[in-house]
């Protein structure tokens, strides 16, 4: 994959990769209702990538990004950058958010391949196919 798309991870790599690095910050980028109802990973950052009422992009959604990292998102040459991992429903948003992110100066963007719930089975239910709770991953519920 080019430095134009969010490195692809599973569910559990990117479990695997906050434990082991502690500068890593996982970002839950789904809308506000999806993230307090739905659930999310623990230990987790909530910024939105499109959020209620409007449904638009977040304008300051890579500003949100900047200020968690407090200044480490764009990197020197030489210098290490702190992974951000995005996580969204079932991976098409992170992809997308991971993207702009890399457009903006971040050099150490992954994004989560089946998200928190994965894609709809036959039955169009979700969590049954992937994603984080799918594997058991630690999620909490508001």
């Amino acid at each position: 994959m080019s430095d134009q798309f969010p490195k692809e991870i599973t569910p559990r790599q990117a479990f695997e990769l906050i434990e082991e690095n502690p500068q890593a910050v996982l970002v839950d980028i789904r809308s506000t209702m999806e993230y307090l109802f739905v659930g999310h990973p623990k230990g987790c950052v909530h910024v939105p990538w499109i959020d209620e009422p409007e449904w638009t992009v977040n304008p300051d959604f890579v500003t949100e990004i900047r200020k968690l990292l407090l200044g480490g998102a764009v990197c020197a040459p030489d210098g290490p950058c702190a992974p951000v991992v995005l996580i969204c429903r079932s991976g098409k948003r992170s992809l997308e958010a991971g993207k702009t992110l890399l457009e903006n100066g971040f050099r150490n963007v992954y994004h989560v391949d089946e998200g928190f719930e994965g894609d709809l089975d036959d039955q169009h239910h979700r969590s049954t196919r992937g994603g984080w709770r799918f594997h058991g991953l630690p999620w909490e519920q508001c």
